[in-house]
């Protein structure tokens, strides 16, 4: 059995079933992924497909046992491969981190100028997704490093380091009615239309429950998971926007008011997190303690020595979070309870 063998068997099963597809992801030809597929069925004995004629149609049980074990061993060739470029001293190397755009455009720039700094050989590269896309990629190991928030059934698997905790903020246009008003309630933005993020499809939206608890049904017309475009259609006047507070920044103020949401959601954290089983280079764990400095390797260490997530998030309950507002918000520090 040959590592290629199982490179291409897991590109069939990661570009669903696709031949076609995974042989232009593994930049060769299709006949020559269905020769390596083969040779691996007949080694093993086994049929890894269900074939509906030349197609693919879904993996076997066996095909399925097998897929999980390649994961493991083609993980660990990559983890002997990462600790090599740290044992042989190199600054060298490439660093993939999937995330959000509120992430990606509002909190990653000064941690990612200071890590290029630090580390000019290493190439990074930042992938941008919703909840969904980003455990995908973690899943198919397309990447070493996610930043986001909840989803803790997406990302069951994932070793979660708590970074920092946010709440939203409502934005309007200058003039409108929420602006001039008293302390801000759910069910003054019941009244209205509201532009907020893309709601998971997996588990309920803490939004959507903030409502609810109050008997009250948010009038949602419109979603984008980019911030930016949420603030666009609130100047064009669809609506009252709704967004993390770390989004609303200096170039907002002039057509844009914030109003402080503080209370009326649920406050959320924001995580870093990896596979359990893959081995960070020395810069990697950098890289986090640049975007988290209470993340250092002792405490990473001990994290990776708890058995679930709930033991995990114990370990941080004393640890005081930053709490990231925007340009006009207050920024105080809270100490986070466990769960």
């Amino acid at each position: 059995m040959k590592l290629q063998q199982l490179r291409f068997f897991l590109a069939v099963v990661d570009n669903g079933l696709n031949i076609t597809a995974a042989s232009e992801r593994l930049f060769t030809s299709q006949p020559g992924v269905s020769k390596q597929i083969r040779m691996l069925e007949d080694e093993l004995g086994l049929s890894l497909f269900q074939r509906a004629g030349k197609s693919l149609s879904s993996l076997t049980p066996a095909g399925a046992r097998v897929a999980d074990r390649a994961r493991v061993i083609l993980r660990e060739v990559e983890n002997i491969k990462q600790m090599a470029g740290d044992l042989r001293g190199e600054a060298t190397g490439q660093l993939s981190i999937a995330t959000t755009h509120t992430q990606a455009r509002y909190v990653l720039p000064p941690v990612v100028a200071a890590f290029r700094r630090r580390y000019p050989e290493v190439a990074l590269d930042l992938h941008q997704g919703t909840s969904e896309q980003i455990a995908e990629m973690l899943a198919q190991a397309k990447v070493d490093l996610a930043i986001a928030t909840g989803g803790g059934k997406l990302f069951e698997n994932i070793l979660r380091l708590p970074a920092y905790c946010w709440d939203r903020t409502v934005l309007v246009p200058p003039g409108h009615e929420l602006a001039g008003g008293d302390r801000l309630t759910l069910r003054d933005l019941a009244r209205f239309p509201l532009v907020t993020y893309v709601f998971s499809f997996h588990g309920e939206s803490s939004f959507k429950q903030a409502f609810a608890a109050q008997g009250l049904e948010p009038n949602v017309v419109f979603t984008a998971r980019d911030a930016d475009v949420i603030k666009t259609y609130v100047r064009l006047g669809l609506g009252v926007g709704v967004v993390a507070s770390m989004a609303h920044d200096e170039s907002d103020c002039a057509d844009l008011v914030a109003l402080d949401a503080r209370g009326l959601f649920p406050r959320l954290t924001t995580w870093v997190g990896f596979h359990r089983d893959r081995l960070l280079r020395d810069f990697s764990y950098d890289f986090i303690a640049l975007f988290a400095p209470h993340l250092n390797e002792v405490r990473i260490g001990a994290a990776l020595a708890t058995p679930d997530q709930n033991t995990l998030d114990g370990l941080f309950a004393d640890v005081d979070l930053p709490v990231r507002g925007g340009c006009c918000d207050h920024k105080p520090k809270i100490k986070r309870k466990s769960t």
